[in-house]
């Protein structure tokens, strides 16, 4: 019997383990040029133990932040600061995808440089409010992208794998889900478009689709993975029948051989199902166990086959060495949320490990 503890091959390069650290933004990349800082290869190095680390998400281009002091891979200090932790993992044995996250609609001009205001598919504005420098504001009505804006933007996916890979890291993952831009296109409430780049199902998945294509094109796909989070409902989206776009989606993109597929789960257990049966790679499972966090629990879901790999959230914010303690059965740190969003190296880099 496989078990979560196992080692395998991902994308031609070996884990020590089955068992991935989920990308989770922490907003600690201080300054002008949303770069990463030593503290943050430090929180990375700590984490190190896991199978697959994936960053917290990194924007492609400027327009593409959606929070304060959230990293980027788009300038040649970003570059430099990705190095340092990059390094910082791999002399710890680690292997660390760069999560690529295009925010979309979500986020505020305030957040933006140069007089940018968010863009997305349609001017479909967002319910809510995001949280700024100055506090919590209103989403704003996007900017809708033009044709020659689409290109662009799939061109920034590319040229920002380009630079991770440049940065050291194994590989990307293409940030497909939580109501980002990707996810955007393919969800009928925010993609509104009566153009190829929506309209019906082949057309809403077309970005998807793309997007990947170039970053394959780019750097190869055994260094790209994909996350998806069909029906999430976060950051108003609303996917009441997902099976097919999400189905016709695999589909495109099962010839590419991707590393991996990246499923964050919600609610309907039946069409994570379907979707496992679909996918001829390997599936990465962030299961759903709303509201506690993921626990031990989910290890069984490697042993039974609904997985080749499951991601931990929050349990690996608080307890850098989880792969340890899950082997041992415990005991677990509790993850403080007061800490999640940034701060210092408080809830970050202070979390102790076993005998410490």
């Amino acid at each position: 019997m496989t078990t979560a503890f196992d080692p395998i091959v991902l994308g031609g390069k070996p884990l020590t383990s089955r068992i991935a650290m989920a990308p989770m933004t922490r907003s600690r990349a201080y300054g002008p040029g949303a770069e990463p800082t030593e503290l943050m290869a430090t929180y990375y190095a700590q984490r190190a133990g896991a199978g697959l680390i994936v960053t917290e998400g990194i924007q492609p281009s400027p327009v593409g932040q959606g929070y304060p002091d959230t990293p980027g891979l788009h300038s040649a200090g970003q570059v430099a600061g990705w190095r340092q932790v990059t390094d910082a993992v791999h002399a710890e044995g680690g292997v660390i995808f760069a999560q690529l996250m295009h925010t979309g609609r979500i986020g505020h001009p305030s957040l933006l440089p140069d007089g940018l205001v968010p863009v997305a598919p349609s001017p479909v504005t967002a319910k809510g409010r995001v949280f700024t420098h100055d506090g919590p504001k209103d989403f704003v009505t996007p900017t809708e992208l033009s044709e020659a804006e689409i290109r662009q933007t799939i061109a920034d996916f590319a040229d920002a794998a380009r630079n991770a890979i440049e940065a050291g890291f194994d590989g990307v993952e293409i940030h497909g889900a939580n109501g980002y831009l990707v996810h955007q296109f393919l969800a009928p409430n925010t993609n509104r478009r009566t153009d190829s780049w929506g309209g019906d199902t082949e057309g809403r998945i077309r970005f998807a689709v793309e997007v990947t294509r170039a970053v394959v094109e780019e750097i190869g796909s055994e260094r790209v993975g994909l996350r998806i989070s069909p029906g999430n409902r976060y950051n108003d989206i609303a996917e009441d029948q997902p099976a097919e776009v999400y189905e016709a989606l695999l589909a495109e993109l099962a010839g590419l051989d991707l590393a991996y597929l990246h499923l964050m789960e919600g609610p309907d257990r039946e069409l994570t199902a379907r979707l496992r049966k679909t996918w001829p790679g390997t599936f990465i499972l962030n299961p759903f166990t709303y509201p506690e966090v993921t626990g031990p629990e989910a290890l069984a879901l490697v042993e039974d086959g609904a997985a080749d790999m499951v991601a931990f959230g929050a349990l690996f914010l608080a307890n850098p060495d989880l792969p340890a303690r899950l082997a041992v059965g415990g005991p677990f740190n509790t993850p403080d949320a007061a800490t999640f969003y940034g701060g210092d190296h408080r809830g970050y880099t202070d979390y102790p490990t076993l005998g410490a």
